[in-house]
């Protein structure tokens, strides 16, 4: 890629808060990866007593997002922001992905992307987690980058800008808040976290 400009696939935070110049930003598909809550968040979006989750890019299905071009002589800086942003710099979540490139579909052309997917073999790496587990992660997580609700929904608000709406996303969204309201009216009973979760983290 070196002197050219490339693309960027984006299905998470990634999509509403990039952080790194881009020329042009357009509705894209994967094939072959579909988005999923299946990393716990123990620093960003959750804390070693109470773990948010993250999404992943998982194998199987698809997804939409957002393919952001760069132009070539960002290259070198905006991959060096990523790599730090999303792999291993000493931050407990971190690490949970790793980079591929993929095909995506843009507007009247497929081109290859650098994409962030989920590392099965990382301890984050949190498989299919239980509705229920999920739900009160989303709803109770809070780390050094905000509520996992938020990141949620941001992601749901963005992918209905771009006409794009999840509705998978959209129904979890509602079971937090639902959890979340019901804590606040006085439940605040403490969820027992899966002995997975516990093995997970950081030692």
């Amino acid at each position: 890629m070196s002197g050219r400009d490339f693309w960027v696939f984006a299905y998470g935070s990634l999509m509403w808060n990039p952080g790194f110049e881009h020329a042009d930003a357009v509705p894209a598909r994967l094939h072959g990866y579909h988005r999923r809550f299946c990393a716990w968040s123990f620093a960003y979006r959750g804390t070693p007593e109470r773990p948010g989750l993250l999404l992943g890019l998982d194998r199987g299905g698809a997804c939409a997002g957002i393919a952001f071009r760069v132009a070539a002589p960002e290259r070198r800086r905006v991959l060096a922001y990523l790599f730090e942003r999303e792999l291993d710099n000493g931050v407990a979540d971190n690490g949970v992905y790793r980079p591929l490139r993929v095909t995506v579909q843009v507007p009247g052309a497929r081109v290859r992307a650098l994409a962030f997917v989920a590392d099965r073999a990382h301890p984050c790496y949190a498989g299919r987690v239980a509705p229920a587990d999920m739900v009160a992660a989303l709803a109770t997580g809070t780390g050094n980058r905000g509520t996992a609700r938020d990141y949620l929904a941001n992601t749901v608000g963005r992918l209905a800008a771009l006409g794009r709406p999840d509705r998978r996303l959209e129904t979890l969204l509602r079971e937090v808040d639902a959890l979340r309201g019901s804590r606040a009216a006085g439940d605040q009973g403490q969820r027992e976290w899966p002995q997975a979760v516990h093995r997970s983290q950081p030692s």
